[in-house]
């Protein structure tokens, strides 16, 4: 998959249009957890998964850099410990040199501030002054597949960043949930003008009419008042 595609496709979209997008084409919404956010405000990225499972050293990522493609995100596995920080400033400025797109840390970052300097996206689950002071026995497939939350994710999947958090969707579907994640894009789009311009959402989505289905017949959903009207934006 050609980056320059992937970053042009989801230049003018958010997570949240991917997610309701996959929610559409019944594919799984792999979120990574809530509190995984970007150490910079503000960042976005986008990019084929490049996994690495850390067990205390550094020489993994060195590893993974060895076989990245441009544009690749460094997904580290570092079991959602809380204890360490596994990625540091350079770690991330080899990243940076090797052409990665970012880096997803299912644990904590440390070097904030050179991290930040440096400019590459990085998104992880907070930070913490102290590095790994254990070293375990690496898995043989430790540069095969990573967890984040209870997701794993490999190099079939892709990487997507911002302000809202992590979601991972399967690279053969990625055509099919952008091109429907753009029609809900310009579907909410057009509704936020209409609020702006004085149409409130309730009377767009026949909200009192719906109320009053509802009141006929209990078990009818506002999903179901959507649906007849062919507003249903997840589906």
């Amino acid at each position: 998959m050609d980056h320059q595609w992937l970053r042009r496709r989801f230049a003018s979209l958010t997570t949240a249009h991917v997610a309701d997008a996959c929610i559409r084409a019944h594919v799984p919404v792999r979120c990574a957890p809530a509190p995984m956010s970007a150490v910079t405000p503000g960042s976005r990225l986008a990019g084929r998964v490049l996994p690495a499972r850390h067990v205390g050293s550094v020489d993994v990522f060195l590893e993974a850099f060895e076989g990245a493609t441009h544009g690749d995100v460094l997904v580290v596995d570092n079991g959602g410990r809380l204890d360490e920080a596994c990625v540091g400033d350079l770690v991330a400025l080899e990243a940076q040199a090797a052409g990665l797109e970012g880096i997803v840390i299912w644990g904590l970052h440390r070097d904030t501030a050179d991290i930040r300097a440096a400019g590459l996206p990085v998104f992880s689950l907070g930070t913490l002054p102290t590095g790994p002071q254990r070293l375990a026995d690496r898995p043989l497939d430790a540069l095969e597949s990573a967890a984040v939350g209870e997701w794993t994710v490999s190099r079939e999947d892709l990487a997507l960043g911002d302000d809202d958090g992590v979601l991972f969707v399967p690279a053969e579907r990625a055509e099919e949930i952008f091109t429907t994640a753009e029609t809900i894009r310009g579907t909410e789009h057009r509704q936020a003008e209409r609020i702006r311009a004085g149409a409130t959402l309730r009377h767009q989505v026949r909200f009192d009419t719906y109320l009053t289905r509802r009141e006929q017949t209990p078990a009818f959903t506002f999903r179901d008042h959507l649906r007849d009207g062919g507003a249903a934006i997840e589906e």
